[in-house]
């Protein structure tokens, strides 16, 4: 048996400088994209590091002991991170979520949540702060983090049974530890609490059931999201997708389900109760039914590059504009231009690429600017 190779190019500084235009005007919160999306959700990775190997994120052959992470000193200190959230607020975001790698490997990942916390809205309203974890950390670090401000906690789980769970973050943690991270949070008061499973056909997808009826007559959201494309590195293969209707169709068998509208503008998931009051799911279905049409996401990486799409190759160096001494206006300038000239719709062109993609540029890693 021969070693697997996975290129993986290093897209932590395939970035542009972006250009900052004389002429722009004042942010006035209605920031369009060229094909009139807003932008109104920013995402902030804060560490490419993770304590788990996901096959579909993080690989442990190619994120191994030799894997080189970024050096401290590219990391945006809590004060950029802030600065530039508060361009972006000025242009319309309303929401922004931590992420990563594992955002609480970050040390002291709660004084930023406050020092976001303080941040308003035009018209001075708080910002809707979110994380998104893997659980692991989250037992000890939910109160401190409710404390700061945070308002909600996404959890990553991908399964129940311990074997398979362990087996999918591929270090051997075990699922009781993250429940129990659930519970503190649900302890603390940031929720609604939602659990994030990633399905791979053959691989957990056993495990909808069982994760259906463990919150089930809880108030946590339980959302299936389809294995995604996202990166270089996970081997993707459309035949280990499991469509979301099927997903539905599973526990719908056991429990009718209802449609839900969706509950903002932009929202990924589409969003079932159940027929008899007892909860909520959702399914996330990028591969199968594409909403690119009403993407207003932004992802910001952990040393500055803006990304325009989860599926990009490219970012925007916004750190370089950052630590040259540029002021907040021209930040905002330089930010408008982007966005207003972002035509990103990846999902809805999956279908009609070239199934053999070897020539295209290598996309950014989930890993590295979160999901």
């Amino acid at each position: 048996m021969t070693d697997r190779v996975i290129p993986l190019a290093d897209l932590r500084y395939a970035a542009r400088i972006p250009v900052v235009p004389a002429d722009a005007p004042r942010p006035d919160g209605l920031l369009a994209d060229r094909r009139d999306r807003p932008l109104h959700d920013l995402r902030i990775s804060v560490t490419d590091r993770c304590n788990f190997r996901c096959s579909y994120c993080m690989p442990k052959e190619v994120f191994d002991s030799q894997y080189r992470f970024l050096p401290q000193s590219s990391l945006l200190s809590f004060e950029e991170i802030v600065r530039l959230a508060k361009v972006f607020v000025a242009h319309g975001v309303r929401k922004l979520r931590l992420t990563g790698g594992e955002p609480l490997l970050r040390r002291q990942v709660e004084t930023l949540v406050a020092m976001l916390g303080e941040l308003r809205t035009p018209d001075g309203q708080p910002l809707d702060l979110t994380l998104t974890t893997n659980g692991s950390l989250l037992a000890r670090k939910a109160e401190a983090l409710a404390r700061a401000g945070l308002k909600r906690v996404t959890v990553s789980l991908d399964g129940l049974d311990d074997a398979v769970f362990r087996r999918m973050n591929d270090v051997d943690f075990p699922v009781a530890d993250v429940l129990a991270g659930i519970d503190a949070a649900a302890a603390a008061g940031l929720g609604p609490i939602k659990v994030n499973m990633v399905v791979k056909r053959g691989t957990n997808d056993q495990e909808i059931l069982p994760m259906a009826r463990r919150f089930r007559g809880t108030p946590v959201v339980l959302r299936f999201i389809e294995y995604m494309d996202v990166g270089s590195s996970n081997g993707w293969r459309m035949d280990e997708v499991l469509p979301s209707a099927e997903v539905v169709r599973r526990i719908a068998a056991e429990h009718p389900l209802l449609p839900l509208e969706a509950a903002a503008a932009g929202e990924t998931a589409q969003r079932w109760r159940y027929a008899d009051g007892q909860g909520e799911v959702g399914v996330i279905s990028s591969v199968t039914q594409a909403f690119c049409h009403s993407c207003n996401r932004a992802r910001l990486s952990t040393e500055g590059k803006l990304f325009l799409c989860l599926f990009a190759s490219e970012g925007h160096d916004l750190r370089a504009l950052l630590r040259s001494g540029r002021s907040d206006d021209e930040l905002a300038a330089a930010v408008g231009g982007i966005w207003q000239g972002r035509d990103d719709r990846y999902s809805e062109l999956r279908a009609s690429l070239p199934g053999d993609d070897s020539a295209a540029p290598r996309r950014v890693e989930m890993s590295y600017i979160g999901g």
